[in-house]
């Protein structure tokens, strides 16, 4: 339970005041719990960490809207509305408890599932079911409520039995909305749908995302998240946010963003990930890095940075030279393929593969560790074919982190609504939509033999030899070795060893006997346990084998030996043309002729 305090000005609204406990003490009590759900394995159990490590910027967004809407005392001044916020990824969500919570409250409350994606829909309504058995008010907002909507055109069965259950739905997003769903709330009149999908709300000068450090302290590196602006110009058919956020940008000012940093700064978080799906193309990026560049350069405060851009932030004059200097350390970039014939059919245009090679070595020379995601599945695709590009990779491109996902219809993407306009089968359980898990068919490939692939790709491309190879390769431009190493044993790991994706990874997986999806029989202690240990033991002595071919590519690498197999490759050449390896596979071959 993390109640609303505020520690720093820069949190508050300029009309705010601080409001003393003996005051706060002699209103009534409304509780708001938002909770971000997880989503369940292959087994059944809600994937949860000691610490996760991917933080939510939508749980952090509401949070920092309900914090402004308690602030203005939207309930009136004999009401307290009281905070809490809960990441499902680390940490358990007992229902009970949030029911005694909500009633042992003078006011009442409300459950908001917050963020909630077409994979973690399932496991909400499992929360929804429980908490509205026990006259909780509930509310589902998030991309699978919003996407859904947005493309189909009947509301889903599942969305169906939300409202049949009394849940309210929430599709669009809560800025300028948010004192609405609270007094509707505290009247006990939700209303079954809140639908702002056509109309989608300026950024600037809104109520800013903020987490308390009690929260953000329980992921790995002490993360939290913000989005410098929302939407996307581009037509990615596999892409929900262009029909969720619209393809319109809409963007925070850089005072904003000032505030968002300060803020956390004051309560000892430095740590950020900008959510935005590409920050490059944000038309306040100069402004904003600058303000980050003083915080860093004149005011000292030390600033780590994760962000979001496409193949073409290197042609954008100025961008990475200040993203390094404003503290970018990680860039996540949208490689998606290397098939010029795949990326036009997904209607990704903006990617270009002669200029993978620059736009990595620029992201290099600021000293930023690259991670790049590769979608397996397009039409062309074939497990031979994959297996050969990610060995084109390996030796043309200086990529760091290479993370796979299977090209999935997810709900609000175009691509969804050509497979339902079409009548093509689809999986009809949303906890596989997570990219991790094959939902269609393919022309090329089986379902099996997809799926395989896919769990295949992460040992190809993370051989002892390319582990080597890219040490070493972040050695010549100037990352630590053992740094390095660390960073491509946690993904390699998370995704051979607890078979998930490593975007839902954490340190040390947590599993609770009775937090087991429905439907799915309940262990006796015994049973349970003794499986459970055996888990832990088993992973823990297959880790440690991993680790140890790892830290013997570290060591050759430190002692200046290298094993056959680990040369750099092309990859690190200096560019004087476009890679020709990376454009003469076959289809792309045929592709240029044409």
């Amino acid at each position: 339970m993390v109640p609303h305090v505020i520690e720093s000005e820069w949190m508050l609204p300029p009309h705010a005041g601080r409001m003393s406990a003996r005051r706060r003490s002699t209103k009534a009590v409304f509780r708001v719990l938002l909770i971000k759900p997880s989503h369940y394995d292959d087994d059944g159990y809600v994937i949860q960490w000691v610490r996760s490590s991917i933080p939510s910027n939508t749980l952090a967004a509401l949070y920092g809207l309900a914090l402004d809407a308690a602030h203005r005392q939207v309930l009136g001044p004999d009401v307290d509305i009281q905070l809490d916020a809960h990441d499902e990824t680390n940490t358990r969500i007992q229902v009970k408890r949030l029911v005694r919570l909500i009633r042992s409250s003078s006011a009442g409350g409300m459950v908001a599932l917050v963020g909630v994606q077409s994979n973690q829909y399932p496991r909400a309504m499992d929360l929804a079911r429980q908490l509205r058995a026990e006259g909780i008010q509930v509310c589902i907002g998030g991309f699978h409520v919003s996407g859904s909507l947005a493309m189909l055109p009947v509301m889903p069965r599942d969305l169906q039995e939300a409202v049949d259950l009394g849940v309210s739905l929430f599709a669009g997003e809560l800025e300028g909305r948010m004192d609405e769903l609270l007094l509707d709330a505290f009247r006990r009149e939700l209303k079954p749908l809140y639908n702002y999908m056509k109309d989608l709300p300026d950024l600037g000068g809104s109520p800013v995302p903020f987490l308390p450090a009690a929260v953000i302290h329980r992921r790995t590196g002490a993360k939290t998240s913000f989005d410098a602006g929302r939407g996307c110009p581009f037509q990615c058919s596999f892409c929900t946010i262009i029909n969720v956020q619209g393809r319109k940008s809409r963007f925070r000012s850089p005072d904003d963003i000032e505030r968002i940093v300060r803020a956390n700064v004051a309560q000892g978080v430095s740590n950020f990930f900008i959510s935005d799906d590409n920050f490059a193309r944000n038309r306040t990026w100069e402004p904003i890095l600058d303000r980050l560049i003083h915080l860093r350069e004149v005011e000292r405060i030390s600033l780590r940075l994760i962000i979001q851009v496409d193949t073409l932030s290197h042609k954008v004059p100025g961008f990475i030279h200040k993203a390094g200097r404003a503290g970018v350390n990680r860039v996540f970039i949208g490689l998606e393929n290397i098939h010029p014939e795949s990326l036009l059919g997904a209607q990704k245009r903006q990617n270009r593969i002669e200029e993978y090679r620059a736009m990595l070595d620029a992201w290099h020379s600021v000293g930023a560790l690259t991670l790049a995601g590769y979608i397996l599945g397009f039409p062309v695709d074939t497990p031979e074919s994959i297996l050969r590009d990610i060995k084109i990779i390996q030796r043309e491109l200086p990529i760091d982190l290479l993370e796979f996902f299977i090209l999935t219809p997810l709900p609000g993407s175009q691509d969804h609504r050509a497979l339902y306009d079409r009548g093509v089968a689809m999986d009809p359980d949303m906890n596989h939509y997570d990219l991790a898990h094959v939902t269609t068919d393919h022309q090329q490939m089986s379902r099996r033999e997809w799926q395989a692939i896919y769990h295949r790709a992460w040992d190809a491309y993370y051989t002892p030899e390319h582990v080597e190879a890219l040490i070493r390769r972040g050695k010549a431009w100037g990352f630590p070795p053992r740094q390095m190493m660390e960073k491509l044993l946690a993904f390699h790991a998370c995704a051979r060893i607890e078979r998930v994706h490593p975007l839902e990874g954490g340190l040390f997986r947590l599993k609770y006997r009775r937090d087991r999806r429905p439907g799915l029989p309940h262990d006796g202690p015994l049973a349970f346990y003794g499986r459970y240990l055996w888990d832990i033991l088993s992973k823990h002595g297959r880790f440690v084998v991993l680790a140890l071919s790892y830290l013997r590519a570290l060591y050759r690498v430190e002692a200046g030996v290298s094993r056959a197999g680990a040369a750099m490759g092309a990859a690190l050449r200096p560019i004087s043309a476009p890679p020709a390896a990376v454009v003469e596979t076959p289809e792309a071959v045929a592709l240029a002729e044409r």
